[in-house]
């Protein structure tokens, strides 16, 4: 080691010098490329050492991350870009390729190499003659898990982390699995990056086989198998893939580092950390629950961000078919920019710079809801919304109120009453209820996320009845208050109760909260706003670890939770709560038969039943937020 040399002034910096493909290597001998960026003097790199910041991503560290632009333009700024403001910022950046991507040596196992490969990159770093010793992360998605996985372990040197869309709290119940389910979203992300996996670039006969296959029509042929996959011929992807699909229950498989926060949050660092994602994103129950967690552990500071937005598009105001406003961008709401906002985090937490970032707001929310309900311009629901501050999630004067199911279809706090029949329907895995948006992400070309009219049309996979809505088919139960008097806001964690039987050994249940528009000139039918949803599959009702097969006829109590969110139902609208079994091709279907998980033969039509009686009360929990409680987020 050198000496310790006198740091730079930023602002003397003139140029930045960038050292590419540097192979660092890892505690088992694999190297892992990384760019370095430096200030330099008169055109040589400039002696001295700086805190660092360091995005450790699977999707190339030469290539632009697809969010990194500004409000208003319209292509993302390339790293080199990034990292040249942070440089003339006063800060070294590094860019790492992680394991078996890109130019990185070693097979890709997705998540599960991130938190070693994060620790050694991490204390290599530290080691360099241009590191003070401090280093910050950064990253969305893929990199957001890197951050996490690499906290978990608590390295020397770790100073402050902004972990944007990812940072798996628990893989089995958000990111790979949900409710016992697995999430779709992994099948198609393997085969769209199998196609630039080393495999594939080193034999051009496995990429162009890729090219060449059908994934909608791959999806009509579930579940996959070993050498019968659209990604068969780049081994490595289906074999991890297989592996998340077909290991159901939750044992030490699931309680890895790198996909398992959750069971690190003892060791997790304890430094400065934004968790931030979106009320669309796949992340939410993520960036939730690592939030409530490590607030409660550590001294942090610990904040939480969370907009209207599809996964890692902060300053697009859509998500599908609904507008939120301008004032649901970031840029200009929450901070002048995403690049301002980080540099300001590290700045103060890192540098020491007096900037006031320690007196914002813990948690700052955007609130959908409240716009005109008139069709914009650009042909989607003007929904509104604005943004909200608070000390702390959920929100501290949040009312957690049950809204029983009802036999004729309401949906109210009133208990049900002691003689109401059940309702059954008949759940056929070879007809399952398309996905139309939600929290979802990685699903193209199949499907994709955001707010829709929960009703069929041409881009819907699966749609069978282009205009119908789901709501007409009869394995759809519906269950909606009377248009409200007033202003409802619901913030906050939900939960769905449902006693349930079928004469199927395993069947899932699904449910989904809306936000249901009263018909008006543009939308003469209204318009049936997706705003969360969740499933349960019945095996898994007792134990994740232990999953036990239904009795025929046997009534259970089980539990659905769909992902938090952050509404405003105006006055006039409708509160609906969806119950069904199936939501394809967002999650697996069960094909009712009990068979093993991923390997399914047989299909059967389950009779699936759901008691709303006063000995059976099922029920959705809504978090209800006094609008007088509710604080505007000044930026």
């Amino acid at each position: 080691m050198s000496a310790v040399l006198t740091p730079v002034a930023p602002e003397t910096l003139a140029d930045v010098a960038v050292e590419r493909d540097i192979m660092v290597p890892m505690r088992d001998g694999v190297r892992l490329a990384t760019d370095v960026y430096r200030p330099t003097l008169a055109g040589v790199a400039a002696a001295g050492r700086l805190p660092v910041i360091l995005e450790r991503t699977a999707y190339g560290k030469t290539l632009a991350s697809r969010s990194e632009f500004d409000h208003g333009e319209s292509a993302p700024r390339p790293r080199a870009e990034v990292a040249s403001w942070f440089v003339r910022a006063g800060y070294v950046v590094v860019y790492q390729d992680c394991r078996g991507r890109h130019a990185s040596e070693g097979e890709f196992v997705k998540y599960l190499s991130e938190g070693y490969d994060g620790f050694d990159t991490l204390a290599w770093i530290a080691a360099q003659p241009w590191c003070d010793g401090n280093v910050a992360t950064m990253g969305l998605s893929y990199a957001a898990h890197a951050q996490a996985a690499l906290a978990c372990l608590d390295p020397p040197g770790l100073a402050a982390m902004v972990i944007d869309s990812g940072g798996f709290s628990n893989a089995y119940q958000c990111g790979i699995r949900q409710g016992g389910a697995f999430e779709l979203k992994q099948a198609t992300w393997a085969y769209n990056h199998a196609k630039e996996s080393r495999y594939a670039q080193a034999h051009p006969e496995a990429r162009d086989a890729l090219e060449h296959e059908d994934l909608r029509l791959w999806f009509r042929d579930m579940p996959w198998s070993r050498g019968h996959s659209p990604v068969r011929s780049v081994p490595e992807y289906e074999r991890y893939l297989l592996e998340q699909w077909q290991h159901g229950n939750f044992d030490s498989y699931w309680k890895q580092l790198g996909i398992y926060a959750a069971g690190y949050y003892d060791s997790f660092a304890d430094v400065p950390q934004v968790h931030m994602s979106s009320w669309y994103d796949a992340y939410v129950r993520t960036a939730t629950e690592n939030y409530v967690a490590l607030k409660r552990k550590k001294r942090g500071p610990v904040r939480l961000i969370m907009g209207p937005w599809l996964h890692g598009d902060r300053n697009a105001t859509c998500a599908g078919d609904v507008d939120f406003g301008a004032a649901s961008a970031f840029d200009g709401n929450v901070a002048p920019n995403w690049r301002t906002f980080r540099q300001r985090w590290f700045d103060h937490w890192v540098r020491g710079i007096a900037n006031s970032v320690e007196t914002e707001p813990a948690v700052r929310l955007f609130m959908m809801g409240g716009g005109s309900g008139r069709r914009n311009a650009e042909g989607r629901l003007d929904h509104g919304g604005r943004w909200i501050a608070a000390d702390d999630w959920p929100l501290p004067d949040t009312r957690f109120v049950r809204y029983h199911l009802h036999a004729d279809g309401r949906l109210d706090p009133a208990l049900p009453r002691a003689d109401a029949p059940a309702l059954d329907y008949d759940f056929d895995p070879g007809n399952p209820v398309p996905t139309i948006g939600g929290s979802l992400t990685s699903g193209q070309p199949v499907f994709e996320g955001g707010a829709f009219d929960q009703r069929e049309d041409a881009r819907v996979f699966g749609a069978r009845f282009p205009g119908k809505a789901l709501a007409e088919r009869d394995d759809v139960l519906v269950f909606e208050t009377a248009p409200l008097a007033e202003d409802t806001a619901v913030i906050g964690p939900i939960a769905v109760h449902l006693h349930v039987s079928s004469n199927a050994p395993d069947t899932d249940f699904t449910a989904k909260l809306i936000d249901a528009h009263p018909p008006s000139t543009d939308y003469p039918q209204g318009f049936a706003m997706n705003l969360t949803d969740g499933i349960l599959r019945c095996r898994y009702r007792k134990s994740w670890e232990q999953p036990e097969l239904m009795s025929a006829g046997e009534i259970c109590e089980i539990v659905i939770e769909p992902f938090a969110t952050c509404n405003l139902f105006k006055a006039g609208h409708r509160i609906r709560v969806d119950i069904s079994s199936s939501n394809f091709p967002r999650f697996d279907v069960n094909p009712n038969s009990g068979e093993a998980e991923g390997f399914a033969a047989q299909k059967r039509i389950a009779r699936n039943r759901l008691y709303v009686d006063a000995a059976h009360p099922s029920h959705v929990v809504l978090p209800l937020v006094s609008l007088s409680a509710l604080s505007p987020l000044v930026p």
